[in-house]
């Protein structure tokens, strides 16, 4: 077996885990990046994130060709899908991405350890590869594993009928039929991409509503927009079981003490994901997990032994790519010395449908609930120039300030990329900015920002292009 010595080794290669590194090198500390894939990124270079809005996007090209070419004096005559090379498409936007990371590692002089990790001791890790375990010492060790799809235990992945989101990003051809259960942000994106290409897909989710954080207008009109592009939603159900009905698959489910049964050639289970530390040894390093077996750590991402930190899907918070990265580079500053910092209320959620929904901060039933005193500001894309030339006018923006202070408290859009729209007012949020900052902030014109902008008016109802 042979050792090896670094100032920092981060388990997991992931968007958390190879930011940590990257910053951490960049800070002059020696270190080791350790994942069982041979390509970096984690699930959502390699499985997740990326694929999938590889795949978002090639499929919103099919829907403009068959539905909406021809109002634009576009004769395409008949519009076909070839998956295979929709998939090679998305493999080599993939390749690309991965391959990148893999150099930008190796021009930073960054250790690369490929198999899988497990602890020694409190400063020791062994990784096992494919061909010897490789010992590895570090004064501090970050562990960044990620999380894996939650399965059901009535109903568990066999990889061919009930499937998870990593076996939905490469179906080798389109389901005719597309069963979804969970209605989440993943669940969701991968049954667009699907209806769009054909299948018939519903979608079944437990609560009573779809996307459950968001305020109950902005669910209600996305539902709408769903079913009008062909979903199906089933609310409300509580998901029994699979049964043969046959030569069919049949997806049961209750509600209000009624079966339902929904006939399937493929089951996409999307109900949420866990944290993955399985096989690390945690023990072995006096690392605690919390209720639910989550890595526990404090205020600054320490765990409960000295030395040994955790970022990203493994600790407590949202399951986002970019909440990691903040993450990564955060405990790298404190390994280094320097003044990290996350703010944990400001991370934006997106669910990349078309079109999109996103959102910072308190929603308006949110707010309400906690019995905050506040004005909202709404403004739609249909009253928005550059929404209406771009076909883009469905949905609106809705900002949420506090009545006295008028400072913003939150944000929720749905709309044509409401994902990249959103990021401006997480700015203004994170130096507690006040909705007039954002209306008297200058936008340029025609642009989908506009509608920001007026939302920002709209909360001391002094929007301009709207009564």
């Amino acid at each position: 077996m042979s050792s090896q010595s670094f100032d920092l080794i981060v388990i997991g290669a992931g968007p958390g885990g190879y930011v940590c590194a990257f910053r951490a090198q960049q800070l002059g500390l020696k270190v080791a990046l350790v994942d069982k894939r041979s390509t970096l990124g984690g699930t959502c270079l390699n499985v997740g994130c990326i694929p999938s809005k590889a795949l978002l996007h090639s499929s919103e090209h099919v829907t403009f060709a068959k539905s909406h070419a021809a109002e634009h004096g576009l004769k395409l005559g008949s519009v076909e899908v070839d998956l295979g090379v929709m998939m090679k498409k998305k493999d080599a936007v993939v390749a690309k991405l991965v391959g990148g990371v893999g150099q930008l590692a190796k021009a930073r002089k960054i250790t690369i350890v490929t198999g899988a990790a497990s602890f020694l001791s409190a400063n020791t890790v062994a990784v096992k590869g494919e061909k010897e375990t490789t010992e590895l010492t570090a004064k501090n060790i970050v562990i960044a594993t990620g999380s894996a799809p939650v399965e059901l235990p009535f109903m568990k992945f066999d990889g061919t009928t009930v499937v998870s989101s990593d076996h939905a990003i490469a179906f080798d051809k389109v389901p005719a039929k597309l069963v979804v259960v969970g209605g989440g942000a993943i669940g969701l994106e991968l049954g667009s991409v699907w209806a769009r290409l054909g299948s018939d897909v519903t979608v079944v989710e437990f609560l009573p509503k779809i996307i459950a954080t968001y305020d109950e207008d902005i669910v209600r009109n996305f539902t709408r927009l769903l079913t009008k592009q062909g979903l199906k939603i089933e609310v409300g159900a509580k998901v029994t079981g699979l049964k043969k009905a046959g030569k069919d698959t049949v997806l049961t489910a209750e509600r209000e003490g009624k079966v339902l049964e929904f006939p399937a050639d493929k089951v996409l289970v999307a109900v949420g994901r866990r944290p993955y530390t399985d096989g690390l040894g945690l023990e072995k390093a006096g690392v605690k997990l919390d209720e639910k077996k989550r890595v526990k750590v404090d205020a600054h991402l320490k765990t409960s032994t000295p030395g040994i930190w955790a970022i990203g899907d493994v600790v407590a918070g949202p399951m986002l790519a970019h909440k990691a990265e903040e993450d990564g580079a955060a405990v790298a500053e404190w390994i280094a010395g320097k003044a990290g910092h996350v703010n944990w209320d400001l991370v934006p959620a997106i669910v990349y449908t078309e079109p999109e929904v996103a959102s910072v901060g308190l929603g308006e039933d949110a707010a309400k609930a906690k019995g905050l005193a506040i004005n909202v500001g709404k403004f739609n894309f249909a009253a928005n120039a550059r929404a209406i030339a771009a076909d883009a006018a469905d949905g609106y923006v809705k900002i949420i300030a506090d009545a006295k202070t008028d400072k913003i408290l939150g944000a929720q859009i749905l709309g044509h990329n409401a994902g990249e729209l959103i990021s401006e007012i997480v700015t203004h949020m994170e130096y507690g900015g006040s909705a007039e900052d954002l209306g008297r902030t200058i936008h340029a014109h025609p642009t989908m920002s506009e509608a920001i902008k007026e939302a920002g008016l709209a909360v001391s109802k002094s929007a301009i292009h709207a009564l």
